[in-house]
């Protein structure tokens, strides 16, 4: 049978019809394929769950702003034609009918403004894919169809991971750490004998726990709450303040407890220098971590070994000082543990001392540093690197899972310390360099591992170049070793006596204004 021509025009129009209908959604079953209707939530440890997406006449797409907070878990906050999203420190602020919007202090502009609908604001879907990143990175949205939902729709709460429990001691504050691999909210409740921090989502397979004892915090405990942990401070005397902020990269809590003042009316009147009592003196690397190796096999670890010994005895017969050594013998020390030692003997000086490599066999002399964030020139880039390098010999356990120089540089504190640090490095190398007759190599700055943790002024003394055929000869004598100790201790010595004539200064009670007749 041969269809007329009208006939087929007809099944072409209804063809047609079918389509648009199905376009449209008008047709049965045709939306779940045409059009996602929700957005999906992810972040590194999973997926967070579904937003409801709602297209408005004009195509462009929203998602709920309440459900958006909950999903990250943050809040959301309206007052009139504002409205502000918060998910732990950082916030989106909106206004109603701007595309103009601030996140984490940023401005930017969407191509869509915010809305207020009948269930309450609505937010364009293109904040998702431009702005969520700066306010929750780590999360990603993805369009979905209804084909691709679940039965039944509900919201996950995935875990975060803990990467490492740390904390350091300060003269004025005690700082605990708590790293994970996503961002973390808390909430702090302080007594007087302890601080409790609920620690959402936080997943933990056992309790952790840290002894401290500096006075102000004597244990830390992170202990399993359900699904969720506390951390609890144990406090051995009263706490100041008690400051919390929550950072990323890597992503961690900061709980800064502070010590109260001593002495009433402090605020007013700088606080007396205190004589020093106790030198840590740190010899590098040891144990199965052999540091540099000369041409003919002098290993760094031997000579700095009892280079440091020396200067101990030094120390103590001639300045009246206290020393201890963060080791006595060829034994391996994790970088950290070195300046943890040295927090928890309240120890007033860190000397590290070590000797120094390059690949360029002429190369010669000494050089100290300090701590920096930023290294004063490629040659101390180079150094730190090298020494910094130990970590990777370290067990799993000890060691930091971010790059070393973020891992020293977490926090800010040794800033406190980096002008004493500094006139120390150039008081040591001038008198190393005079009594020595050294080539100079100048008192530099660099992100080294070993020193970040130290509550106290702190250097790093390369004594010489152990891969220099001429300087290894000398360091493998016993009496090159003992005129490196002397050339130490002197420049100690040169430090002691400024230092104490600062103690006596401050001690001087200000001289009274005559009263006019």
């Amino acid at each position: 049978m041969i269809a007329t021509s009208e006939t087929m025009m007809a099944r072409s129009l209804a063809a047609l019809l079918l389509v648009a209908a199905a376009l449209l959604g008008t047709f049965p079953g045709a939306v779940a394929a045409a059009r996602p209707d929700a957005v999906e939530l992810k972040a590194r440890t999973g997926t967070l769950g579904r937003l409801p997406r709602t297209v408005m006449d004009d195509g462009t797409a929203y998602v709920p702003a309440q459900k958006l907070a909950a999903l990250l878990g943050g809040s959301w906050s309206a007052k009139d034609a504002k409205g502000t999203l918060t998910v732990g420190k950082k916030t989106a602020q909106f206004v109603r009918n701007q595309t103009r919007i601030t996140v984490a202090g940023q401005s930017m502009t969407l191509e869509s403004p915010a809305r207020i609908g009948a269930s309450g604001w609505l937010l364009p879907e293109d904040f998702l894919t431009r702005g969520l990143s700066r306010l929750a990175p780590g999360v990603t949205a993805t369009a979905v169809g209804s084909d691709s939902k679940p039965s039944a729709p509900r919201i996950t709460r995935a875990s975060i991971a803990l990467e490492e429990l740390r904390y350091r001691s300060y003269p004025t504050f005690t700082r605990v750490v708590v790293e994970t691999g996503a961002a973390l909210a808390y909430a702090v409740v302080s007594g007087k004998d302890e601080i409790r921090v609920r620690l959402p989502r936080l997943l933990l397979t056992h309790a952790r726990s840290e002894e401290i004892g500096d006075g102000l915090v004597k244990e830390i405990r992170l202990d399993p709450n359900g699904s969720d942990a506390v951390l609890r401070v144990l406090l051995e005397g009263p706490a100041a303040d008690i400051k919390a902020s929550s950072l990323q990269d890597p992503y961690r809590l900061v709980l800064d407890v502070y010590r109260q003042k001593e002495v009433a009316g402090a605020e007013s009147n700088p606080p007396a220098i205190e004589p020093l009592r106790l030198i840590v003196l740190d010899a590098g690397h040891g144990g199965h971590d052999p540091g540099a190796t000369g041409p003919s096999g002098l290993m760094e670890k031997d000579v700095v070994l009892d280079v440091t010994r020396r200067v101990a005895r030094l120390v103590e017969d001639g300045l009246g000082v206290k020393v201890a050594l963060s080791r006595s013998t060829d034994v391996f020390v994790p970088l950290r543990e070195r300046t943890q030692f040295a927090n928890k003997q309240r120890a007033d000086l860190f000397v590290s001392i070590h000797a120094n490599a390059h690949p360029q066999a002429v190369s010669e002399g000494v050089e100290v540093y300090f701590l920096s964030s930023e290294a004063s020139d490629s040659d101390a880039r180079q150094v730190a690197s090298v020494e910094n390098g130990v970590v990777q010999l370290e067990s799993p356990g000890s060691r930091q899972k971010t790059e070393v120089l973020k891992s020293i540089l977490w926090d800010l504190a040794q800033s406190e310390f980096q002008q004493e640090s500094s006139s120390m490095a150039e008081t040591v190398l001038d008198s190393m360099t005079q009594s020595l007759k050294l080539v100079p190599r100048g008192v530099k700055q660099a992100g080294f591992y070993v020193l970040g943790g130290a509550a106290m002024p702190a250097i790093l003394i390369e004594i010489g170049f152990v891969t220099n055929r001429k300087e290894e000869r000398r360091l493998a004598t016993p009496e090159y070793r003992d005129a490196l100790a002397r050339a130490i201790y002197d420049g100690l010595s040169e430090y002691k006596r400024r230092h104490d004539q600062r103690v006596r200064t401050s001690r001087t009670p200000p001289a009274r204004a005559g009263r006019t007749p």
